[in-house]
């Protein structure tokens, strides 16, 4: 934090504090021609309701000063700006703190964890937990609560894995993460070309396709496509290139979607928890994902 943003948050705080004080002092100050305390101030309303003179209640006033004198506290002991305190106080010291409780506390337990194969955590009731416990803080948010994905995120609980539903691999995609990346063709196959590829895509699946145009795709895909989805159209896990003979679409398999993925191209990326979480939470995490699909 810079030396002026520091004097900026300074001077609005300690200004406010000083300026609510100066307020109440400036209201109870008597005026010239001002009506004695309890008298009417001469403020008639509808010809029947007077003002009168009546100071604040002294329970009210007292209750004011008290909010000023808890802040000045409150800054004194957990600072302002780039002053930390009496009690040198910061949010990353705090965190820093819980971290090493939790760490203490539930690190043997991790490490436990960690010397045990995936499948078998897979089985244990108690690491199937921790692992629910884990994905539901660091992986909902993506893949849902249900781990059944979304559009553009994989569904966590079918046997259909992008790079692979081994528990070596899935402990490694959970460590490093994954960077999927398809090409747009639209420029290289221009719009019909990209038609009759979408047809021959669709037609892999059984969805309805034109006949004609998917016969001529077919040619466009082998010499296009096939180098990550293979002649057969199955996919490389190595690549991450998804299998497109089966039901399962990351992105929707309709012909109209299809179409879309092979113009504008798709780019997805799950991110690194290596750093985050450690190896003996991503292990445990691994293993509860992997009971998903394993029947655990």
């Amino acid at each position: 934090m810079s030396s002026f943003w520091n004097a900026w948050i300074w001077a609005l705080t300690v200004g406010n504090i000083l300026a609510c004080w100066w307020l109440i002092r400036w209201t109870m100050k008597n005026r010239a021609g001002e009506a004695a305390s309890g008298d009417v101030t001469g403020h008639v309303w509808d010809g029947t309701l007077e003002e009168y003179n009546n100071p604040l209640p002294r329970w009210w006033l007292w209750l004011f000063y008290g909010t000023m004198l808890f802040a000045a506290a409150y800054l004194a002991i957990y600072g302002v700006g780039n002053w930390k305190g009496l009690s040198n106080w910061s949010e990353t010291g705090a965190y820093d703190a819980e971290m090493a409780k939790a760490e203490a506390e539930y690190g043997p337990v991790f490490a436990k964890y960690a010397k045990t194969p995936i499948p078998a955590l897979a089985t244990d009731p108690e690491a199937v937990k921790t692992g629910r416990h884990l994905f539901l803080t660091y992986c909902m948010q993506c893949h849902g609560s249900d781990a059944q994905g979304a559009r553009g995120f994989p569904n966590l609980a079918d046997k259909d894995w992008l790079w692979g539903g081994t528990p070596e691999k899935i402990e490694e995609t959970i460590l490093n993460g994954r960077q999927a990346a398809m090409p747009s063709w639209k420029p290289i196959l221009g719009e019909d070309g990209v038609d009759k590829a979408a047809n021959y895509v669709a037609s892999l699946a059984g969805h309805k396709a034109d006949p004609a145009k998917a016969e001529e795709g077919k040619k466009i895909f082998q010499t296009n496509c096939a180098a990550c989805h293979g002649m057969d159209g199955k996919g490389n896990p190595m690549l991450g290139a998804p299998n497109l003979t089966d039901k399962t679409w990351l992105y929707g398999g309709t012909l109209r979607t299809i179409k879309k993925t092979i113009a504008g191209g798709r780019t997805g990326k799950m991110p690194a928890h290596k750093d985050l979480l450690g190896k003996d939470k991503v292990h445990v995490l691994a293993g509860y994902v992997y009971s998903l699909s394993h029947g655990g």
